[in-house]
């Protein structure tokens, strides 16, 4: 599977050195819980869901989230963060399956 899409957003969008802010990391994923049936083969759908999100913010990670499989379709993750100056905030997570993807953003504080 290639890239999945993701997107990170960061609140408020405009921030000063050493402020707080709210980050979001949003990806498009099935998160199958291997519990469904697919309506036409009846077949049983195989478990696909994320178990690990991990924040890093200039190679230091910030928080890792081990989920389950309950997670709803298209889950948002969310952390809150202290600006420690410039740099690039990466999301990267890992499905049951070994997909890994990742996502960078690059910060700039205002001031």
């Amino acid at each position: 599977m290639g890239k999945r899409k993701s997107l990170i957003k960061i609140k408020p969008k405009s921030f000063k050195d050493g402020e707080v802010v709210k980050v979001s990391f949003m990806v498009m994923h099935p998160m199958e819980t291997g519990m469904r049936k697919d309506k036409k083969t009846k077949e049983i759908i195989p478990a696909k869901y994320i178990n690990n999100v991990k924040f890093s913010y200039n190679g230091k990670v910030i928080t890792t989230m081990n989920v389950w499989e309950s997670l709803s379709t298209n889950p948002v993750f969310t952390t809150y963060m202290k600006i420690n100056g410039k740099g690039d905030l990466t999301v990267t997570y890992t499905d049951n399956t070994g997909e890994v993807n990742e996502q960078s953003k690059k910060i700039k504080p205002k001031g």
